[in-house]
């Protein structure tokens, strides 16, 4: 069969709150199967009694803490004043339609004094085709899946697509986004660089195409994707400029280096690369971080969904490695997608990294940094301590499973870039454990606020590797860089709600983790409620908030939690630092977070549709003063779309965020979505602009 058969793949859907297609495809139906961590390490429960109460640490919760930083501006909008509208007009611009201006609205309000005003819009049914921004914004797409990068790449055909097309064009699923000026072009040039997480060839291509076909041309559209960017001026939005310099298709049979402690060891060496130092590509790649020293970062997630192994192993078992045939098929045709194989068995091992990648050198060689550990990569952000060394987050998206820390060995040294390229190569490796300082009776799974007014306590950061050597008994260090995951079970870490991207604020220096959601959280057999995790079968998610304390490479924190998510409307039990909950947008499963330049968090969401009912969007968050834990809806994606790789320059008021799986429930001969030219083929996956509108 030329495509992939979807309905017998989603007798094991997911129970939570995604696309049964999405989960076949994106992460192998994971939450069906059941979570890999069947660890007995210490649940919450057991360590709560005897925590350090985090307000002996810091003199009050970080809520009142946050209260007193700032104030901000106007008076309290209940949401969904505002009526944006942004169905695509059809002639194949997929402009939006919003109107009006965006100034002196009631509720447009400028937390922080930032300069991008708007009223928060309704929800948006998760059957609506459009892409809908608040009133007195448009939108126009940068780039869509299958748009020519290069001087001689060809035009996209939707009845004519191959693999040696693909690898000149624009990726599919594009996931983390990242906008760079270009030095000296005055705010006209920019690079970009997007990431590709997965495929769907149900969509992509008709069902007559050859087997062997479909699999090339579905490698060829995941990886990376480098392009320059030029617009007129701050108040026209970016197009990408095709033959550009800086242009790049970073592909799965291109060469990457793997980095630090764990390369060259006898886990990654495969009989195509008997050293274990090179890998060819990179795959199921979701979000990412821009580090100081310019170059851009990428979690390898779902990589489990392209292998075939054995499954014996208690590492293979840990990471959802099975003996069973893959969605895409692609271990039919290449001996290295199968690790029962003879040569082979390490392949796996060679994928679940960050990945660096310099998007100003076009001839630079990708890597992997085996030292920040290997599990389901969300993505990695950096932020420099006070003492200059890197300190790099990462969550691994999975439920039940961890955060993460990484303090590089060598510090940043301003104006040298080549030495700051090797900061990720080296350092220590953590993992969090969380306590919190609530009775344990009030912690019960409904999500009701504890008797002391928040959700908070402190932690600890557990040591994996630190100094070069393995801080976890009976693992090297190539072990516990290799096999992650079962190196944190040996230290009793937090088990976690989907820890997807985890984001430091440059403002505050406090760091948001974004938990997405976790329908087993207190089921039977399954970790319960805890007080960082405090709802049981937790449908919406939640964002925790951790406060170093000064030092960003202390092993000992402060946290709270910003918000457990939720519709209020809809009765749902939610948590928005004490903000009223009648007067926020309702939101649902958080996934990827970014910062405006003013400190305001955003969050995009990923799963909202089958839970509250809404389309995924992007929101807004006042993190400080009296309206700390407003949240504000400013956009909302098409049908099955899931927002991804949000940026935010609100100083020329736009934003651009990354649509994924657009009407994914669709087939070829059944399309559920036209986005982004609603010209009835079928929808791309595309970066989109969002930009005051002219005139």
């Amino acid at each position: 069969m030329a495509l992939i058969d979807l309905p017998l793949l989603m007798k094991d859907a997911t129970r939570g709150k995604r696309s049964a297609v999405t989960c076949a495809l994106k992460c192998a139906s994971q939450c069906a199967v059941g979570p890999c961590n069947h660890s007995d390490n210490l649940t919450f429960r057991d360590i709560a009694s005897s925590a350090l109460s985090r307000r002996t640490v810091i003199g009050g919760s970080t809520a009142a803490l946050a209260i007193a930083l700032g104030g901000t501006q106007g008076a309290f909008a209940d949401p969904g004043n505002g009526n944006g509208n942004g169905k695509g007009n059809g002639n194949g611009t997929g402009k939006g339609k919003g109107h009006g201006d965006d100034k002196g609205k009631s509720g447009a309000l400028a937390p922080n004094g930032t300069k991008l005003r708007f009223e928060a819009i309704a929800p948006v049914d998760y059957t609506v085709d459009e892409f809908t921004v608040a009133e007195g914004f448009t939108w126009e797409p940068v780039i869509r899946w299958g748009d020519p990068l290069f001087a001689d790449a060809p035009e996209f055909d939707w009845n004519a697509q191959s693999a040696e097309a693909q690898k000149q064009q624009f990726g599919y699923n594009n996931d983390y986004t990242e906008i760079q000026e270009i030095p000296g072009s005055h705010g006209k040039r920019a690079v970009m660089f997007v990431n590709h997480e997965y495929t769907n060839e149900n969509l992509m291509l008709p069902p007559e195409t050859d087997e062997d076909d479909r699999i090339e041309i579905g490698m060829a559209a995941h990886g990376l994707t480098v392009v320059e960017l030029e617009r007129k001026n701050k108040n026209f939005a970016y197009s990408y400029v095709q033959g550009a310099e800086l242009n790049r298709r970073i592909l799965l049979d291109h060469e990457f280096a793997l980095t630090g402690p764990a390369s060259g060891g006898n886990l990654l060496k495969t009989v195509e690369d008997p050293t274990g130092t090179t890998v060819m590509g990179t795959l199921g790649n979701c979000a990412g971080g821009l580090t100081p020293w310019g170059t851009l970062l990428s979690g390898e997630e779902n990589f489990h969904g392209y292998f075939r192994t054995p499954g014996t192993s208690a590492a293979e078992k840990r990471y959802g490695l099975a003996d069973k045939a893959t969605a895409r098929g692609w271990e039919a045709k290449h001996d290295r997608f199968d690790a029962r194989n003879e040569g082979y068995e390490n392949e796996p091992n060679r994928f679940g990294y960050i990945v660096e990648v310099d998007p100003f050198d076009p001839t630079s060689t990708p890597r992997k940094h085996t030292s920040l550990g290997r599990f389901k990569h969300e993505g990695a952000n950096v932020i420099l301590a006070e003492d200059g060394r890197a300190v790099a987050y990462s969550g691994d998206d999975e439920v039940f499973d961890y955060l993460y820390k990484f303090v590089s060995r060598d510090t940043y040294v301003e104006g040298d870039r080549a030495h700051n390229l090797t900061l990720l190569e080296n350092g220590d490796l953590f993992v969090a454990k969380f306590a919190g300082n609530s009775p344990a009776a009030e912690i019960d799974g409904s999500g009701e606020v504890p008797a002391d007014g928040a959700f908070d306590g402190t932690g600890e950061w557990l040591p994996l590797v630190v100094g070069g050597e393995s801080a976890v008994p009976g693992f090297t260090v190539e072990e516990v860089l290799v096999n992650t995951r079962l190196a944190a079970d040996a230290v009793g870490p937090t088990k976690m709600d989907r820890c997807e991207d985890v984001e430091p604020s440059a403002h505050s220096r406090r760091v948001y983790v974004a938990c997405t959601n976790n329908s087993g959280r207190g089921t039977a057999g399954k970790a319960p409620a805890d007080e960082a995790n405090p709802r049981s079968e937790n449908r919406d998610g939640h964002i925790v908030e951790i406060d170093e304390q000064g030092d960003q490479t202390s092993t000992g924190f402060a946290w709270n939690l910003l918000m457990v998510c939720g519709d209020p409307a809809q009765g749902d039990t939610t948590y928005f630092s004490e903000f009223p909950v009648e007067k926020v947008s309702p939101i649902s499963c958080p996934d990827n977070l970014a910062f405006d330049s003013v400190g305001n968090l955003w969050i995009s969401t990923d799963g909202a549709p089958s839970g509250i009912g809404y389309g995924d969007g992007l929101f807004r968050v006042t993190l400080d003063g009296e309206a700390r834990g407003r949240v504000e809806q400013f956009l909302s994606v098409p049908r099955d779309g899931e927002t991804c790789g949000p940026i935010i320059h609100d100083q020329d008021r736009t934003a651009f965020v990354s649509v994924q799986h657009p009407g994914e429930d669709g087939t070829w001969g059944s399309q559920l979505s036209y986005f982004p030219d609603y010209d009835g083929m079928g929808p791309k996956p595309s970066v989109i602009q969002v930009l005051p509108q002219r005139g």
